[in-house]
């Protein structure tokens, strides 16, 4: 069995910790661009209790640029494999590109963690080809345009309709419906008011009959309650993380990956309580 699926069947909250190669994403950008600092940084999350890396070349940040397939192969491969030198740890490749996603592959990652839900020519069939658990995540627009004006019927309902559509498309490709998680794709296209009521609501996603992975940790719906900067945005993040396990969450990516993990921890405790 996959070592994702190994993981998922433990029924307890995982934790993701975030491995940026980029110059430019929000929280972490120009940190960890060599091969050297992002292997120290992913040692240090497993050290605190990560169950995965998530690993991107490419930051979709809002108004975030594109990058080419060479310049993030060259961003993310050298650090999957030397991470894979070192650990069995789960390693999440972060990409919305079919070319990436097999290289990442091939180089040691586990899963594909896609932003754009698989829908670049060919992503279904690489993923379904390659046999491997894959994320599927709503996002309103693309990263340049994607917070200008969002609108939705009922964010809820319509993103749980968007993401039963690609859990379908998946299928229809030739995944396997165990390999699916979702992730509604929390400041992807979307107001401070509609995160808040996907965080209040997370559960309507279980019905999806996947496992939800969250992506709350460090973002501006934080930021704007706490009238925070990045960096202090650590308590605020750990308490979204509680309340969106609360609701279902099963997978959570985080930034800040000791205090969600300590924090999970204590959740897990109580819910094995008699």
């Amino acid at each position: 069995m996959n070592k994702v699926l190994n993981l998922l069947a433990e029924n307890r909250p995982l934790v993701m910790g975030i491995l940026n190669t980029t110059p430019d994403s929000f929280s972490d950008g120009g940190q960890y661009d060599s091969v050297s600092s992002a292997v120290d940084r992913a040692s240090q999350m497993i050290a605190e209790g990560a169950d995965m890396i998530d690993i991107g070349g490419e930051s979709t940040r809002p108004g975030a640029e594109p990058v080419s397939v060479e310049e993030e192969v060259q961003r993310v491969i050298p650090v999957i494999q030397a991470i894979r030198r070192q650990s069995d740890i789960v390693i999440s490749i972060d990409s919305s590109k079919p070319e990436v996603m097999k290289q990442a592959v091939i180089a040691g990652a586990d899963m594909v963690n896609d932003v754009n839900a698989l829908q670049a020519a060919g992503a279904t069939a690489i993923c379904a080809e390659l046999d491997i658990p894959v994320c599927v995540m709503h996002m309103q627009g693309e990263p340049r345009t994607m917070q200008h004006n969002p609108q939705y019927i009922n964010v809820v309902a319509d993103i749980k309709y968007y993401l039963q559509q690609r859990i379908e498309a998946c299928l229809a490709a030739g995944i396997r419906q165990e390999n699916i998680m979702i992730d509604p794709g929390f400041g992807f296209g979307k107001t401070l008011e509609q995160n808040y009521s996907l965080l209040k609501h997370l559960d309507a996603f279980e019905e999806l009959g996947c496992p939800v992975l969250v992506g709350i940790s460090r973002k501006s719906m934080i930021g704007t309650v706490l009238g925070a900067e990045v960096e202090e945005r650590v308590a605020g993040s750990v308490a979204a993380a509680v309340l969106a396990y609360t609701r279902g969450g099963r997978l959570f990516r985080v930034h800040d990956v000791k205090p969600t993990v300590d924090a999970l921890r204590i959740c897990s405790a109580m819910s094995v309580a008699e």
